[in-house]
């Protein structure tokens, strides 16, 4: 039975006039009085803990309390260990950018999202070059080709304020399959058509 998130009453701070127990191994004992409950849990050198406070009767439960709270912060902590937080990495560009420190952001927007992390690429425009978007579209639409090996497009280019932006995230490869068993198939008459490739799309990091 699942335990109430709620925080648990434990032994005397339970008063209610009948409750519903369990026992330390998972069998109902029946309704009875508070008082009763406490002392069967007593004999047994447990804990009586109210686990489903919202029931009609409310029900407890027969245990160690110290155990269960440690073995809860063991499970915690292992869930928030295995949990890895995703951030969005923004790589920013102007419209005028040189060769050299083009690539030097598709490789920072290629780190970031076989790092796991999204990306959000943004070209920016100085002064009247904000009279001509198209050229941030044209660099973002460039930038995106350069990492569709490992980035999918999730929002494409749009414009914010003096800026354009495009939203990455990193491609999910999915495993090919193997050939076995291709000798025992009889030939085909006609070649099939292959898939045709997805081209993923990834965003720059902050310079």
């Amino acid at each position: 039975m699942a335990i109430s998130k709620q925080e648990l009453q434990i032994n005397e701070e339970i008063r209610d006039r009948e409750v519903l127990v369990i026992d330390a191994d998972g069998e109902k004992k029946g309704v009875m009085s508070a008082r009763d409950a406490q002392k069967l849990a007593y004999d047994q050198n447990l804990d009586l803990v109210k686990i489903a406070p919202q029931a009609t009767p409310p029900v407890c439960r027969v245990m160690d309390y110290g155990k269960y709270c440690f073995e809860q912060q063991k499970r915690e902590k292992e869930a928030r260990k295995n949990q890895r937080v995703v951030e969005i990495k923004e790589i920013r560009m102007f419209s005028a950018i040189d060769t050299h420190d083009f690539e030097t952001k598709v490789a920072q927007g290629k780190k970031f999202l076989q790092g796991g992390d999204k990306v959000k690429v943004s070209v920016r425009f100085r002064k009247r070059a904000i009279a001509h978007p198209h050229l941030g579209e044209e660099l973002l639409e460039r930038y995106r080709d350069e990492i569709g090996d490992v980035a999918v497009v999730d929002k494409p280019p749009k414009m914010e304020g003096r800026a354009i932006v495009m939203f990455m995230s990193p491609k999910q490869n999915k495993p090919e399959k193997g050939d076995k068993g291709a000798k025992k198939q009889k030939p085909q008459t006609q070649p099939q058509e292959a898939p045709a490739a997805e081209t993923p799309e990834e965003e720059p990091a902050e310079a």
